[in-house]
C-alpha cells in the first residue's frame, strides 16, 4: 500500500470564488433582519456574529488547505526531493506561507472590528463597522489570487503522481532513452506502459507489481538519463536521479547491445560512469537487451571488455542477457533481481541493533546427561528386514486426492502394495465402509474396563455402585394400580361437596338463563375495556347507532332493538310504539316544513313575474341568495349564544367594549407563525446591477 495518498488533498478554489463561497454561507447560516429599534446589545450581538462566522469560515478553509498538502520536512526524502523537482521547494513553502499570514490576518481583521462593535452606539455605526470587516478580510483574500492559483495546479498534478511505496520491495529500471526499459516492466507486470520506437516515450515514473515467492514486489520504470552535467539536466530526466539516489532497490541498467536506440556503446558505458555513485549500497544487475538483434557472442571484443569491465569493477553488480522480443532470459533477470534484493535486505536486518533486542529476550538450554550410559540408536526390526530386502513400504492412498505419484506410465491407477500384517487407519475404514457421514469409528474399543469383554456390553443403569434392575419390586404394578384409584375417590368425594354447598332453588331452564346473562355480562365487560384501550377517536353521538355497511342495521333498528332486548327478557312493544310516533311526527313536521318553503318559493315566482326586466337567471340567483342567507341564520341562531348588553358584561357603554375587543386581539398576537429575524426576506427591490446600464434584448431578471 502507498505510503502518502495525495488524492485525498481537496480541491482548491480561486480568489473570486472563495470569497463567493464564504459571504453566501454567511448570508445563508446567520440572521439577516435586525431593526432600529432593537436593544442595541441586541444590534451589536447581531452584528458581531456576522463577522465571527465569516472569520471563522475563511479559517476553516485556509486551515484545510495547510493540513491537506504534505510538509516536506516530515514526509519521505524521496516524495521531498520530487516536489522540488517539479514544484520548485521555495515556491511551494512560499505559496502555504501566504496562506498561513492570510489566515492569521483575518484573524487579526475579526479580532479588532468586534472590539470596536461592540462599542457601537447605533444600528448605522455597527452596520458600517461590519462591511468595513468583511471588506478587509476579502481584500486580503484577493491578495491571495497567484498563491490559490498556484496550489491548484501543484494538487492537480500531485493527484496524478504514481502511488509508491519508498520502503517496500523494489525493482528499479535506469539507462538510456529506448533501451527497452518499458517493454520489460510490461512483461514482468501487469502495467500498461506506452511503448514507442523513439527517445522520452516515458516523461515520467511508471509503477507496476509483481508477484515473485508469495511476495508482491513493486517495479519502477524511469525516464531515460542522458549524459550530460547534472546541472543541465531537465526535469524528466531529474524524477529518475531522485528515484536513484533516495530508493533502497534492486537496480537493473539496461544496455542495448544491438545500437538501435541511437547510442553507442561507449556513450551507455559513459553514462554508467556517470551515475555510478547512485548505485551506493544497492543490489546492481547490468542487462545486456535486445539479444536478438545482435548476440553477445558476435559482439565486437572491444565492446565486450567494456561492459565486463563495468560489472568488474562495481560492487555488487551482475551481468545478464535479455530480450524482451523472444522473452529469453527475462524471467531469470526477474529472478535474480528479487533473490539479491531478498539477500541484502535480510543481511541488514541480521546486522541492525534489533536483532540483538531480540537476541537478549531468547534463552537457549542444553540438557545435561542424567547418567553415563550411552544410548545408541533403535531400529526396529520390521524396518531392518525391509531395508534387508531393499523394498520400499508406501502407505496407502485410500482417501487422498490422487496426484501424479499415483498413475503409471501407461495412464492407469498402480496397485499399491499395503503390508497385510499392518493395522489399518481409521481413514481407510472410513472409505471402505461408506465414506464421511456413513461410518463413525466404534469408540467403545477404547474403554479401559477391567475385563476387556465388557466393553462391547448394554451399558447398564447403575445408581450408587449398584444395579437398579437388581432391586426392582416385583408388586409394583398392582401398588400403583392402588394408588390411582384412591386418587379417583379422593377426586369423586372432592366434587360432590362441591355440589353440596352450591344447591339453589332453581331449575334447570333458570340456571341456564343465569349462565347466558353471566356470560353476556362477562363479554360486555371484556368489549367495554377493549374499547377504552382502543387508540381511535370517539364517534359522535350522533353517527354512534348508524349501520355502518349494508349488511350491519345498525344498533338503532327497531328490529335489532327487539332482538336484542328480548335476550334480556324485556318487553319492548311500548318503546318502539312510542319511538314509532315520534318518527312520525318529526317527518310530517319536515314535510310542512319543505310545503311552506315551496309555498314561498311559488309566492316569490308570482312576485318575480312583475319585477322589471330580470332574467330568469338573476331571479334563480335571488332565490339561492335567499335560501343561503336563511340556513346561516338558522345556523347562527343554533351555535351562538344570546348577544349581552355591554353592562351585563361589567361594561360602560358600547366604546368600552369597542376598546375591550381590540386590546383582547392584541394580547393574542403572540409571535405564532410570524416571521422573526432569523428569516430569509426577500422584498421586491430594484437590483442595481438588473437596471443600470444600457439594455439589450431578452430578460433581465436573473444572471
Amino acid at each position: 500500500m502507498p505510503v502518502y495518498n495525495f488524492k485525498k488533498i481537496g480541491p482548491i478554489p480561486s480568489a473570486t470564488e472563495l470569497i463567493d463561497v464564504v459571504l453566501t454561507r454567511t448570508q445563508r447560516r446567520t440572521p439577516t433582519v435586525v431593526h432600529p429599534g432593537y436593544k442595541i446589545t441586541r444590534i451589536r450581538a447581531f452584528y458581531m456574529r456576522k463577522i465571527k462566522f465569516t472569520q471563522q469560515t475563511i479559517s476553516e478553509r485556509l486551515s484545510g488547505m495547510l493540513t491537506d498538502f504534505p510538509r516536506l520536512n516530515d514526509i519521505h526524502p524521496f516524495y521531498a526531493d520530487l516536489c522540488n523537482t517539479l514544484y520548485d521547494r521555495d515556491h511551494y513553502k512560499l505559496a502555504l506561507g501566504q496562506i498561513n499570514t492570510a489566515r492569521s490576518l483575518v484573524d487579526a481583521i475579526a479580532r479588532d472590528m468586534i472590539r470596536m462593535v461592540k462599542y457601537g452606539d447605533s444600528l448605522y455605526r455597527c452596520k458600517c463597522l461590519k462591511r468595513a470587516a468583511l471588506g478587509r478580510m476579502c481584500t486580503v483574500l484577493k491578495r491571495q489570487k497567484s498563491a490559490l492559483a498556484y496550489l491548484e495546479e501543484v494538487r492537480k498534478h500531485m493527484s496524478r503522481l504514481p502511488a509508491l511505496d519508498p520502503n517496500t520491495r523494489t525493482l528499479l529500471m535506469c539507462g538510456l532513452p529506448n533501451v527497452g526499459k518499458s517493454s520489460f516492466m510490461n512483461k514482468i507486470t501487469r502495467a500498461k506502459v506506452d511503448v514507442q520506437p523513439y527517445a522520452f516515450t516515458t516523461k515520467s515514473l511508471f509503477v507496476g507489481h509483481c508477484d515473485y515467492r508469495y511476495l508482491r514486489w513493486q517495479v519502477i520504470d524511469t525516464p531515460g538519463i542522458l549524459d550530460h552535467p547534472l546541472e543541465e539536466r531537465n526535469t524528466i530526466e531529474m524524477q529518475a536521479i531522485t528515484a536513484l539516489a533516495h530508493l533502497t532497490c534492486s537496480v537493473l541498467y539496461f544496455i542495448d547491445i544491438s545500437e538501435q536506440c541511437g547510442y553507442t556503446i561507449e556513450q551507455q558505458c559513459s553514462l554508467f560512469l556517470s551515475i555510478k555513485p547512485l548505485f551506493a549500497n544497492k543490489e546492481l544487475i547490468i542487462v545486456a537487451n535486445k539479444i536478438d538483434a545482435q548476440p553477445w557472442e558476435t559482439l565486437d571484443a572491444d565492446k565486450k571488455t567494456l561492459i565486463e569491465d563495468l560489472t568488474k569493477n562495481s560492487p555488487n553488480c551482475s551481468f545478464m542477457e535479455m530480450s524482451n522480443i523472444s522473452e529469453e532470459g527475462v524471467s531469470e533477470v526477474k529472478a535474480v533481481a528479487c533473490d539479491k534484493l531478498l539477500a541484502s535486505r535480510v543481511e541488514s536486518r541480521i546486522s541492525g541493533n534489533k536483532v540483538e533486542n531480540v537476541m537478549n529476550r531468547l534463552q537457549v538450554f542444553y540438557p545435561t546427561a542424567r547418567d553415563n550410559l550411552e544410548r545408541d540408536v533403535c531400529i526396529p526390526g520390521s524396518v531392518n528386514t525391509v531395508n534387508e530386502r531393499g523394498e520400499t513400504k508406501e502407505k496407502s492412498r485410500t482417501g487422498y486426492a490422487p496426484t501424479k505419484d499415483d498413475v503409471g506410465n501407461d495412464g492407469e491407477d498402480e496397485a499399491m502394495e499395503v503390508e497385510t500384517n499392518a493395522k489399518k487407519t481409521a481413514r481407510e475404514l472410513m472409505w471402505e465402509n461408506g465414506g464421511p457421514g456413513v461410518w463413525a469409528p466404534d469408540y467403545r474399543e477404547d474403554y479401559d474396563l477391567k475385563d476387556p469383554v465388557w466393553r462391547f456390553d448394554d451399558i447398564p443403569e447403575i445408581l450408587d455402585g449398584k444395579n437398579i434392575a437388581d432391586y426392582v419390586d416385583p408388586e409394583i404394578e398392582a401398588k400403583l394400580a392402588m394408588l390411582e384409584k384412591e386418587e379417583e375417590q379422593l377426586a369423586a368425594e372432592a366434587d360432590a361437596a362441591a355440589m353440596g354447598d352450591d344447591e339453589s332453588d332453581l331449575d334447570e331452564e333458570e340456571e341456564a338463563a343465569v349462565e347466558a346473562i353471566r356470560s353476556r355480562k362477562k363479554q360486555f365487560r371484556m368489549m367495554s375495556h377493549i374499547n377504552k384501550s382502543d387508540n381511535k377517536p370517539t364517534m359522535p353521538r350522533a353517527i354512534r347507532g348508524k349501520a355502518k355497511d349494508k349488511h350491519d342495521a345498525g344498533a338503532l333498528n327497531a328490529t335489532e332493538i327487539k332482538k336484542k332486548m328480548d335476550t334480556f327478557g324485556v318487553d319492548t312493544d311500548a318503546m318502539i310504539e312510542r319511538g314509532r310516533k315520534r318518527e312520525r311526527s318529526v317527518e310530517r313536521g319536515r314535510r310542512a316544513r319543505a310545503v311552506s318553503d315551496e309555498e314561498k318559493d311559488a309566492d316569490m315566482d308570482d312576485t318575480g313575474m312583475d319585477m322589471d326586466g330580470l332574467t330568469t337567471k338573476q331571479i334563480k340567483k335571488q332565490k339561492k341568495e335567499k335560501r343561503d342567507a336563511k340556513k346561516r341564520q338558522h345556523s347562527l341562531a343554533r351555535s351562538h349564544s344570546r348577544v349581552r348588553e355591554p353592562s351585563q358584561m361589567g361594561l360602560k357603554d358600547t366604546d368600552a367594549e369597542e376598546v375591550a375587543k381590540k386590546l383582547d386581539k392584541q394580547g393574542r398576537k403572540n409571535w405564532e407563525g410570524l416571521s422573526g429575524e432569523g428569516d430569509q426576506r426577500k422584498s421586491v427591490h430594484l437590483v442595481k446591477w438588473m437596471n443600470t446600464g444600457k439594455k439589450r434584448n431578452g430578460t433581465h431578471n436573473k444572471r
